[in-house]
Parts: structure tokens; sequence; C-alpha cells
């Protein structure tokens, strides 16, 4: 039985028939993550990411970033002048746009970016888009990203949120990817924000959540 990745519970087993790959269900927490003799390697995974070809000319890409600005972040402007963006991805959209916002804007991305620009700063905004359902270890990840938030700040993570019941998330079209291995919904981010000192502001019920750090 594995211990939950997240809120360190005991685990259920559930299997996937169709394609015969196991997960590991949180009752508490409701984390749900891939049994790691299903992970792809690292070769395989850069592989998948070097089909994404998206950039500035995706115009579809650019106003999915430029709409979750507009709802998530401009509301907060005021008090946000430096931003990172964790797992970037090649064509590094999400900061030029936050940049055309007046916005400073760091980049890290395992593969594109892999310098540590981080070390050393903090910012008032971390943005991980499409990220942590690759994470083996989300926990100690997002443990690290608040070490570099400002007091006060922010943290905004996008993630589709998973289907509690077990037929549904078998038929979900987010497990189909072979690089993500970790599933959040709202009841994880919940105990997330509880455990890590964090105020959930908004979240829009599908795959978007936004943390603020709250003052010590």
């Amino acid at each position: 039985m594995k211990k939950c990745k997240i809120c360190n519970s005991s685990t259920t087993d559930i299997t996937d028939i169709k394609t015969q790959k196991i997960y590991h269900k949180c009752p508490v927490c409701s984390y749900i993550f891939l049994d790691e003799t299903f992970y792809v390697d690292e070769e395989r995974e850069k592989k998948h990411y070097d089909k994404h070809h998206n950039t500035l000319e995706s115009l579809g890409y650019v106003k999915m970033f430029e709409d979750l600005i507009e709802e998530f972040v401009m509301p907060h402007k005021e008090g946000i002048k430096s931003a990172l963006d964790f797992g970037c991805g090649e064509g590094e959209v999400l900061p030029i746009v936050l940049e055309r916002n007046a916005i400073s804007c760091d980049r890290y991305d395992l593969f594109y970016f892999p310098k540590k620009v981080y070390e050393g700063k903090k910012y008032d905004l971390i943005l991980s888009t499409e990220v942590f359902e690759h994470l083996q270890n989300p926990l100690e990840v997002l443990k690290e990203l608040l070490s570099h938030v400002e007091k006060n700040g922010y943290i905004l993570l996008m993630s589709a949120f998973h289907p509690d019941k077990d037929d549904e998330f078998f038929k979900w079209w987010y497990i189909r990817d072979v690089t993500h291995i970790g599933f959040f919904n709202i009841k994880t981010f919940e105990f997330l924000a509880a455990e890590l000192g964090l105020v959930i502001i908004k979240h829009n019920f599908k795959n978007i959540i936004l943390f603020q750090k709250r003052e010590v």
C-alpha cells in the first residue's frame, strides 16, 4: 500500500482495465498518482514535449494566457511587479504576455531553460501551468516554490481537476498523456492550502487556482 505524496495517508489502488495502469488514490486529500512502474523515462518525456510547438504565432494558445492573466492576475496587479514562470516550455509565451502587462518575468524549465534563475530570489507571483501533473514529488516542489514567494505574494497553478468517480476518471482524457502522473482536485488544493499557510483566492472549478501566501 502506497502512502499519499501529498498528505502521507494510506491510499487505495485503482486499476484502469483498458490500459492496466495502476493508480493510487488518497481517501483523505483526493490526490491520485500513477504507479511508478508506468512512468516513461526522461528521454521519452523530452521527446513528448518537443512535439509542442506553442509560440506567439499560436493565437489560441496566446489567447488562453491573455485570458488567464486578465482574470487571475490583473485584479491583483498593484502587488505584482515580479514573476517566475516555473515550467515555461520552449516557447516562453506566458512570460512574454506577462511582460506586455508590465510584469517582469523570469523563466525556468527543466528541459528548455534549466538554469535555476530563481535561486536567491523572491517573487510577487509564481506561475506554473500544466506542470504539476508531471511531477513525481509535487509537495516538495510546491514547498520549494513557496520559499521564493514574497509575503502576501501569489502562486498560480494550472492543472486539470480530476473527477472523483473512478469510472469517470478512467474515461478522462487527461490521463491519456503518458507524461501525466499526478492528479489534483479542489479537495487536494484545499488540503495543501491549510498545510502550507495559503489562502485560496480564486479557482475556476476546472483547472486553475490562485493562492496567496499568508503573512507570517
